[in-house]
C-alpha cells in the first residue's frame, strides 16, 4: 500500500477498483469465447453463429471500457469467426 501522499493513496485506490472491473469484464467475455469454442467443437452451426454474435458483442464492450484493445478485440473476434465459418 501507498503511503506519504495522499495522491499515492487515491492511486492505489483507484488501481484496485480498476482491476476489479476489468478482471470482471475479462470474465464475462472469455465465457463467451468458450461458449463459441464449445459450440464449434459440437459442430452446432446455429448456436455457434449466435454464441460467435454475443462474443463480438461483449468484446466489443470491452474495448468501449477501455479493457481490451481495439486490435486484440478484432483478433480474437477474427479467430472466433473462421472458427465457426469452419462448420
Amino acid at each position: 500500500m501507498a503511503n506519504r501522499h495522499q495522491s499515492a493513496i487515491k492511486a492505489a485506490r483507484q488501481s484496485l477498483k480498476r482491476q476489479e472491473r476489468n478482471r470482471s469484464i475479462l470474465r464475462r467475455v472469455k465465457t463467451f469465447m468458450k461458449k463459441v469454442h464449445s459450440s464449434v467443437q459440437e459442430k452446432n452451426g446455429d448456436t455457434a453463429k449466435s454464441s460467435l454474435q454475443e462474443a463480438t458483442s461483449e468484446l466489443h464492450k470491452a474495448v468501449t471500457k477501455g479493457t481490451l484493445h481495439r486490435n486484440t478485440a478484432s483478433r480474437w473476434i477474427s479467430r472466433l469467426a473462421t472458427r465457426v465459418n469452419t462448420i
